[in-house]
């Protein structure tokens, strides 16, 4: 494609050409470009974003069937992104995960090789497919305490001891901003006759200037999802899915999405799906250069603060400390993840402190508190930040109520199963609900040694720690009560503050 046509938004320029004109709506939605909300109790800032809220008509294309501004859109991206097709995703990426598993496994009992720490979406999509899941162990970053990715000989051991397996299903970036390389995994999955399919939520913005990491297309997966709406431009829920090589099924993966997005996707939110990839095409790596600005200052603020570690690659540190082959050897810059070195502050009380001084973390764990930067981050922005920094450090940091409770192991990952085997046997998931005369409800001082009966996900960043059917041993339940007291919340399990926790019953065959 000629530069003129990269500097094209055809879905925003349709829309804007639909607002021009003003025909009258004889289609819904039923606002009417916003005319419903007139003269009474009025829409606000929604007025504006109404008066381009339109649906399938003449002209504006259909997500499902594209064959005109949505096609050229999709085109476009598939060109930024180095992709051989790209599809555009209204429900972030979790549509995106779902439509790979349920086109990678399009019959029920079929086997996935995923690594243990995965999004709940993906869990989702292992339910909906009835996938039998081989869950591979994903390596320990020592110094932090997190989980990053398997190694890629485990992979390849149980690409050997299930050779039937349909595919190969990865995280990378984490929600930390942690990664290591894919081409290995991409080499293996292919070897054996299988594509590497990447949750890349967090990489939208990978490939895209020199200081950033490679992205996974570029070493060699076959489908990667990516939340455009996270790292780059464009709105909340925006998404994209993108493939190369002939090893998914790409009518079936249309199929897929059709079943899993709505049949009336936002325009406003394609159209600014559509503005992100502008962006990069006409600005390449220079729509970085503030972003990468903002965090140098920060990163050199933070160097004046020892107070404040700072997690990042062990060869980064410049201490003699050893790499440890393949946990960790990249860090996305724009995600600062840092700490208090003295232990005194744990992460929900950081970010708290943080909060009250107007400046807002991505998340935080019971250690780490997530400042997340990009393109649209300014210098003042690192600044500001730095000052709520200074203010903390001068204040009374005596350990508080929530602080107490912090394990002092430095494993603070998701990854429970830290004694096992590296691959796990296959374990079959289904929409089968759990019967309520199989379970109870106990306290979860008092869990040690039940089955789980539900699954426990903090949020965020909205990785499962607890799968039903799973033993709750000693070292998981300090988890689960080190989180609870901190102030996380949790998903997916009936106590959002996890004070109780179901188990199955002992009559059911659950563990005393």
């Amino acid at each position: 494609m000629n530069k003129l046509q990269r500097c094209r938004a055809p879905v925003y320029e349709m829309l804007e050409q639909y607002r021009i004109v003003g025909n009258i709506s004889y289609h819904v939605p039923g606002h009417k470009n916003g005319a419903a909300y007139d003269g009474v109790e009025g829409a606000g800032y929604l007025d504006e974003v109404m008066k381009y809220d339109v649906t399938e008509i003449t002209g504006t294309d259909d997500l499902h069937h594209p064959e005109g501004v949505i096609k050229e859109a999709q085109e476009l991206a598939a060109d930024c992104f180095g992709a051989e097709e790209s599809f555009f995703l209204v429900g972030g990426s979790t549509a995106g995960n779902l439509a790979l598993i349920l086109t990678a496994c399009p019959e029920p009992g079929m086997i996935l090789i995923l690594q243990r720490n995965v999004h709940k979406s993906v869990i989702h999509g292992l339910m909906l497919a009835g996938v039998r899941a081989v869950f591979v162990e994903p390596l320990i970053d020592p110094l932090s305490g997190l989980a990053v990715a398997p190694a890629a000989e485990a992979v390849e051991a149980a690409l050997a001891a299930y050779p039937e397996a349909a595919a190969v299903f990865v995280t990378m970036p984490n929600y930390y901003g942690m990664g290591s390389d894919l081409a290995p995994l991409a080499r293996i999955c292919h070897d054996s006759g299988v594509p590497l399919l990447v949750d890349e939520a967090h990489g939208a913005h990978y490939g895209q200037h020199p200081a950033l990491p490679a992205g996974a297309l570029a070493c060699g997966a076959d489908g990667v999802v990516q939340s455009t709406h996270k790292m780059l431009t464009a709105m909340t829920m925006g998404a994209m899915l993108h493939v190369q090589g002939q090893r998914l099924d790409r009518a079936l993966l249309s199929q897929r999405l059709a079943m899993v997005q709505s049949s009336s996707p936002s325009y406003p939110m394609m159209a600014s799906l559509d503005l992100a990839r502008r962006l990069l095409h006409s600005r390449g790596s220079d729509a970085f250069t503030a972003g990468l600005a903002a965090v140098d200052v920060l990163r050199r603020g933070l160097a004046e603060l020892p107070r404040y570690g700072l997690v990042q690659p062990a060869e980064q540190l410049h201490d003699g400390t050893p790499l440890h082959k393949a946990a960790y050897e990249m860090q996305d810059p724009f995600k600062v993840v840092i700490y208090d070195a003295t232990g005194v502050l744990g992460g929900f009380e950081l970010q708290r402190r943080l909060e009250a001084k107007g400046c807002v973390p991505e998340m935080s764990d019971d250690r780490h508190v997530v400042l997340l930067f990009s393109l649209g981050s300014k210098a003042e922005d690192a600044a500001r930040l730095l000052q709520a920094l200074r203010e903390i450090e001068s204040e009374d940091t005596s350990e508080s109520p929530h602080t107490a409770a912090i394990s002092e192991s430095r494993n603070i990952s998701t990854w429970n199963n830290l004694n096992v085997l590296q691959i796990s046997a296959p374990v079959p998931f289904s929409l089968k609900p759990v019967s309520v005369n199989e379970v109870e409800s106990i306290n979860l001082e008092h869990s040690v040694g039940r089955v789980a009966a539900e699954m426990v996900i903090p949020y965020p960043p909205g990785i499962p720690l607890l799968y039903p059917g799973e033993v709750i041993t000693d070292q998981i339940q300090q988890r689960l009560t080190g989180l609870a007291y901190g102030g996380a919340k949790f998903q997916a399990c009936a106590d959002p503050v996890l004070q109780r926790i179901k188990v199955y019953n002992i009559q059911k065959g659950g563990e005393v």
